[in-house]
Formats: structure tokens, C-alpha cells, sequence
């Protein structure tokens, strides 16, 4: 059993979906858990506090956020570091190192990277810190000033890009063990120590996110067969752009062909432009809804035009877990081993994913042995127990302790 503290820029939940799977699993396998995070979900408060050992909830206000970005603008931070750099959470997370023993810090995110660093430095010691950076976020904005939904996207990741750089290039010198969602993050991290670092250092490991496959399950019954699907948080400016793709480029195609196709926008926080789009009786805007599933089971096909991003896509292996076959941008399969053509349909341009969502409704066949094969696909290679395993060689890593390597 190892002491951890777990401190999260967001408070972990079945929406920030790996913190609170690597809690849940951490926890189960013995651990004792000790979470220090920013408070902005009550409910899942409630539950996190059933599962760690203690729970310190940070409030912070729209304008600490705005404090913060206003201190780090004259300095190399990255914004995206200071997010949640104030003083109530660096304050929690010191006493929470001087109050007890724990065997490891386990960071969530860049944006939580820095409150630790902090943090340590007015301890003056602690024990080992395993940054979980998810993604490269550098990786994240070079795509983004490319492709980005709107200008407030592209704007932000310019102004944040070179920071960001410099910042993720020292990771393997500044923490003890570093983990990420896909080999491509890795690989990114890696490249960026490499020409703007001293190379070397700490390793970065790769920690696959998994699927709930208990609450995800497959489903067998009937379908609306004229449906599709898109899931996500809305607000995302990847997901922005892929929901415009769909609605302003795909689906015209798709219409010209059969005007009975409906489709589902299924996320939290879309903005005026996504909203607008529930005036065609054809398309659904749900905004936050408490399950997805049911979204999920009624659709025929789940469609992810992504048009740029990182690490591994949840709401692919979402859908795959339900046994709802997926028609997919190849960036989202950059982080999968699945086959395109036998797990889920790859698609590029508007074209392509016109003729794929058209194809596959036509076909109740294809569209099932998709399915099944998507949900063994996830079976295989996205159980939470997995990545945690991986995840607990990088503490092992961090703390020099062979008990599980």
C-alpha cells in the first residue's frame, strides 16, 4: 500500500474521467488516497469523499483564474500552468505535505504542475512528485493555431504556445516520473527535451486511458436507424470544430441523399453557434446531460470528425464499449491500436464521411459486427486496471520501490 497525495486542478469526475477512474482503481488496489483539489462538482465531491482517505476542496472563483493568467503574463510560466496557481490551493497543498508522510505526489495535469512545485519549495522537502501531463499540450496548441474552431482558440495557443514548449521540454528534470495517454504524447514530450532541454532525465510512461466496461456495456437492442451521434463537452474548441464539420460539411452531403437522417449533438456547454443549430428539426443540441448512454444505445452510428487533437479520445471508446459502431477521423485512432475496417471506419475528408454514415445505415450487418468488434477491442486494450498497473510502475519508478515493477 503506498500513502499518495492526488491533487487536481478540477475536482475528478465521470466527465474528468481519468483522475477519477485512476482514484477509483488506485483506491480499490489498496491505497490509500489523500485528494487536494479545486472544488467545482459537489456531487462528485460527495462520492470522492466515500472513496479517499480525505478530501480538501479548494474553492476557486473565476477572478482567482484571472489573478493568476494576470501574474504569470510577465514571466516563461505557461498560462495553462497558472490556471489554478493561487494562493488557497498552494496553501492546501503544503499543509497537506507538512501534516503527513505519503510515498508520492501524484500531479494531474500541467495545470496543476506548478501549485506542487510551489508548494515543495515552501516545504523544503517532500516526497517524490509522478506528473500525469495526460497530453502534450504542446502538441495540443501547434495543432490548434492550425485548425482551431475560431480565432479565441487560435489566439490563445499562440500566446501560450512558446511557454508551453519550454515548460513541457524540462518535465524529465523536474518530476520523477512523467505519464501520458498515448505513445505519440511520448513521443512529443520527448522531442521537445531533446532540442529545447538537456536531454535525458526521468522516464515518461505511457498509461492508456480505459473504458468503464461495467457501466459501458454493450447494447444489443433496437436502434433508431436513421441516427447518428457526436458526444463531447461542447465548449472544447476541438470538439466545437468537429461538430461544425459535421453539422456545416458532412451532413449537407448526407441530406442530399436521404433528408430523414437525424443527428445528436450530446455534450455540456455549446456555445451560440452549436445552439443555433437545434432550429433544423433534423439536429439535437442536448447541452449537459447526466448519462450519455442512452445516447449512445438509441444512435445507429457514432461519427468523430475530429479535426485536430491530442491523446486518446474517450468518446471513441465510449461508444465502442457500447457496441455502437463509429465512424472516425484518423487523429483519433493515432492514440488506438484498433484496425480500421474490422474496430471502426476511418474517414478523412467530408466526402469519406458522407459515404461512410450512408453506407453503414444501409447496412444493419456491417453495422453489428462493428459494433461487436469495437466492444472486444476495448475488452482488450482499455481496462482501467491496465493503465493503474502502468501508472503504479511509474511510482515504483519515482519512489525507487521494485514492488511494482
Amino acid at each position: 500500500m503506498m500513502n499518495i497525495l492526488f491533487v487536481a486542478p478540477y475536482t475528478p469526475s465521470p466527465i474528468r474521467v481519468r483522475p477519477y477512474q485512476f482514484i477509483r482503481h488506485l483506491a480499490q488496489r489498496g491505497h490509500a488516497i489523500t485528494l487536494v483539489c479545486a472544488a467545482d462538482n459537489a456531487a462528485a465531491l460527495d462520492e470522492l469523499r466515500t472513496i479517499c482517505r480525505r478530501v480538501v476542496a479548494v474553492p476557486v472563483r473565476r477572478t482567482d483564474h484571472l489573478l493568476a493568467y494576470v501574474r504569470a503574463l510577465p514571466s516563461a510560466l505557461p498560462l495553462q500552468a497558472a490556471h489554478c496557481l493561487t494562493p488557497a490551493m498552494v496553501a492546501a497543498v503544503a499543509q497537506a505535505i507538512k501534516h503527513s508522510e505519503y510515498h508520492v505526489i501524484h500531479i494531474e495535469h500541467l495545470r496543476a504542475a506548478e501549485i506542487v512545485r510551489v508548494a515543495l519549495q515552501q516545504c523544503g522537502e517532500g516526497p517524490p512528485a509522478v506528473l500525469d501531463a495526460v497530453d502534450s499540450i504542446t502538441l495540443l496548441f501547434e495543432r490548434t493555431l492550425r485548425r482551431g474552431a475560431n480565432l479565441s482558440s487560435r489566439l490563445r495557443a499562440l500566446i501560450d504556445l512558446a511557454r508551453t514548449r519550454r515548460y513541457e521540454a524540462a518535465y524529465p528534470h523536474r518530476f520523477a516520473a512523467i505519464a501520458v495517454t498515448s505513445p505519440e504524447d511520448r513521443w512529443a514530450l520527448l522531442t521537445l527535451n531533446r532540442t529545447l532541454n538537456q536531454m535525458g532525465g526521468n522516464p515518461i510512461i505511457v498509461a492508456p486511458n480505459g473504458v468503464d466496461l461495467a457501466y459501458f456495456q454493450p447494447y444489443t437492442g433496437p436502434r433508431r436507424t436513421n441516427h447518428i451521434v457526436f458526444t463531447g463537452k461542447m465548449s472544447y474548441h476541438a470538439n466545437e470544430a468537429a461538430a461544425r464539420f459535421l453539422i456545416e460539411e458532412i451532413m449537407p452531403l448526407v441530406w442530399a441523399q436521404r433528408a430523414d437522417v437525424t443527428v445528436t449533438l450530446a455534450g455540456a456547454e455549446p456555445g451560440p453557434r452549436l445552439r443555433a443549430y437545434a432550429r433544423d428539426p433534423r439536429i439535437t443540441v442536448t447541452g449537459a446531460v447526466p448519462d450519455l448512454r442512452p445516447y449512445l444505445t438509441q444512435a445507429a452510428l457514432a461519427v468523430a470528425p475530429i479535426r485536430y487533437g491530442v491523446g486518446v479520445q474517450n468518446k471513441v471508446l465510449e461508444a465502442m464499449a457500447t457496441a455502437t459502431p463509429v465512424i472516425t477521423a484518423r487523429q483519433a485512432t493515432i492514440a488506438l491500436s484498433a484496425q480500421p475496417g474490422r474496430d471502426l471506419i476511418v474517414a478523412g475528408d467530408a466526402n469519406s464521411f458522407a459515404h461512410a454514415i450512408l453506407t453503414l445505415l444501409t447496412d444493419d450487418e456491417r453495422r453489428a459486427a462493428l459494433g461487436q468488434a469495437g466492444r472486444r477491442y476495448v475488452e482488450q486494450h482499455h481496462n482501467w486496471q491496465q493503465s493503474v498497473a502502468k501508472l503504479e510502475a511509474g511510482y515504483a519508478i519515482a519512489t525507487n520501490n521494485l514492488l511494482y515493477q
